[in-house]
C-alpha cells in the first residue's frame, strides 16, 4: 500500500503500519457490502437505467420508453431518437472527514487525526478499485472541502492530496457535523456507502440530517477517542482548554470525587452518543489512539457485512 509522502515525527506519527494482508481481507469485506448495494449488479446487459449516456439511437415503438426520448436530436433530425444509458454498476463511497482542531489531540500511540488518516487511506484504496468512485467532504476547519465522487486513481489522488492538509490549530468555533451531513445529502444522489470519521465532540446538530442521509444510504459512524477525554489524571491543578472554542476551565485533579464525576459524565455522554446513532439505524464503531485501530475497524466491517 502506498503512503503519503509526509515526514513522520513523534508529534505526528501517522496511522502506523497498514498490513497488505489485512487490507486484502478488508477488500473482500467491503466488496460484500458493495454487491448488496449496486443497482445493476445482476443485470446481464451493460445498458439500462443509469446516469451516464452511452448512445443516442432511433426510437423503436413498443420497445423503448418514451420517457427516454432525446428531444434535441429528435427536433434536429426530424426522426424520433432515444437516449440509451449505461446501467449503474459502480458504487460511490463518501468519506466525511473531521478536520477540526480537536482531531490533533492524542496522548497515547498517536493523535486522533492519525487514526482518521489511516481510516481514510484504507477506505480510499479499497473503494476506488474495480471502477468504483470515491468522494470526500471535510468539515470543522475554516476551509471545508467537497470533492465529488471520482473513479479509480483520480478519486484516490484527490483524497490523498486533501490528507496532506493537517487539521487547523487555534480557535475556529464548534464543529458542525450536521452541516457536513447536509452538504453530503444535497449532492449524493446514487445510493452510496458513507463513512463519517470524527470524534463527534461538537454540538448535537446532526440528528435530522443524519436521519435523512441514513434513509437513502448505507452510513457508518467511525468515532475516534483518546483515553484522556474520558478520564482525568491525578496531577494537581490543570487548565482544561477546548481547542475549538478556546473555552478554559481550571480544575484540581487531585480531588478523587472530581475525577470520578468527570469519568462518569464522560462515559454517559459517549453512551448517549451510541444510543442516538443506534436509534437512527447508523452503524457505529469506536477507534482509539492506542493499540491496533485497523484490526478493530476490520472486525467491525466484517461483523456488519455478515448481518446483511
Amino acid at each position: 500500500m502506498s503512503v503519503l509522502p509526509l515526514e513522520r515525527t513523534p508529534a505526528r506519527p501517522g496511522p502506523g503500519p497498514v498490513p497488505e494482508a489485512l487490507l486484502r481481507a478488508l477488500d473482500l469485506t467491503v466488496r460484500r457490502r458493495i454487491e448488496g448495494l449496486l443497482t445493476g449488479e445482476h443485470r446481464a446487459a451493460t445498458l439500462g437505467q443509469g446516469t451516464e449516456l452511452a448512445q443516442v439511437r432511433t426510437y423503436e415503438p413498443g420497445q423503448d420508453d418514451v420517457r427516454q426520448i432525446e428531444w434535441n436530436v429528435t427536433a434536429r433530425t426530424g426522426e424520433t431518437h432515444v437516449r440509451v444509458q449505461i446501467a449503474e454498476r459502480a458504487l460511490s463511497t463518501w468519506l466525511l472527514l473531521d478536520t477540526s482542531p480537536s482531531m490533533t489531540f492524542g496522548t497515547a500511540d498517536r493523535r486522533k487525526w492519525d487514526v482518521a488518516e489511516g481510516v481514510a487511506l484504507a477506505v480510499g484504496h479499497i473503494a476506488t478499485r474495480r471502477g468504483n468512485r470515491l468522494g470526500l467532504v471535510t468539515f470543522g476547519d475554516r476551509r471545508p472541502r467537497t470533492l465529488p465522487p471520482r473513479q479509480g486513481r483520480v478519486g484516490l489522488l484527490g483524497m490523498l492530496l486533501e490528507l496532506r492538509r493537517e487539521p487547523e490549530t487555534g480557535t475556529v468555533g464548534a464543529t458542525s457535523v450536521g452541516e457536513a451531513l447536509a452538504r453530503a445529502a444535497s449532492i449524493s444522489r446514487q445510493r452510496s456507502l458513507i463513512f463519517v470519521v470524527s470524534d463527534f465532540r461538537g454540538p448535537r446538530d446532526w440528528r435530522a440530517p443524519l436521519l435523512q442521509l441514513a434513509g437513502r444510504h448505507d452510513v457508518a459512524a467511525v468515532e475516534i477517542r483518546d483515553r484522556r477525554e474520558q478520564e482525568l489524571p491525578n496531577v494537581g491543578e490543570l487548565w482544561l482548554v477546548d481547542p475549538e472554542t478556546g473555552r478554559q476551565l481550571r480544575v484540581d485533579t487531585s480531588r478523587r470525587k472530581l475525577r470520578e464525576r468527570f469519568a462518569a459524565a464522560a462515559d454517559e455522554e459517549r453512551r448517549a452518543l451510541a444510543r442516538e446513532l443506534a436509534s437512527l439505524g447508523v452503524r457505529h464503531v469506536v477507534l482509539t489512539t492506542s493499540g491496533d485501530w485497523l484490526r478493530t475497524f476490520a472486525a467491525f466491517l466484517e461483523r456488519e457485512s455478515g448481518r446483511r
